[in-house]
């Protein structure tokens, strides 16, 4: 079944990491995940129904990401409200994929043609597309009140996600 590894590794990467993820994560033109790639859990989909492959470094759930964001970007009571406009942008934006992802899990891959199958993949780009203009939308609001240093920190924060940070040597 490699169409339907290949769309639900991309999906759930989109989904539950691009889009509950900062902005800076992955280039729109980064080629889609390689189907051998091990499927990480989504916001609605546990750990343990994954393969146990990707149980060895489970990525981020959107809520996982939401508490993660909230404490570097050290968010305030004062932007709360803002945050809460960023926070629903993401959980909306996974609820898409995971929806995405269920509806392409029931088709059986062996009966999809080339052209069924890229019609998909462009549902699953037009969510992400869409979903990133949300999530840029309720961030710009909220970048816009942050204080400079705060904005230097989610700055920080964004370029920074997705990297590994090297081991010291000492």
């Amino acid at each position: 079944m490699p169409s339907l590894s290949r769309t639900i590794a991309m999906s759930a990467v989109m989904g539950a990491t691009m889009l509950a993820a900062p902005l800076t994560a992955m280039a729109v033109d980064s080629p889609p995940p390689a189907a051998t790639q091990p499927v990480p859990p989504t916001a609605t989909q546990p750990a343990a129904s994954q393969p146990a492959a990707s149980q060895a470094k489970p990525r981020e759930t959107v809520e996982q990401r939401i508490t993660s964001l909230h404490t570097s970007l050290a968010i305030t009571p004062a932007e709360e409200a803002d945050w809460n406009g960023v926070t629903k942008a993401m959980r909306q934006n996974a609820a898409v994929m995971d929806k995405l992802v269920s509806e392409k899990s029931t088709k059986d891959p062996a009966k999809m043609t080339a052209v069924e199958d890229l019609v998909t993949y462009e549902k699953f780009a037009r969510a992400h597309v869409e979903g990133l203009r949300d999530l840029t939308r309720s961030f710009a609001i909220l970048y816009k009140e942050m204080p400079d240093a705060q904005k230097k920190v989610a700055d920080e924060v964004f370029q920074n996600f997705g990297h590994e940070k090297p081991a010291a040597h000492g």
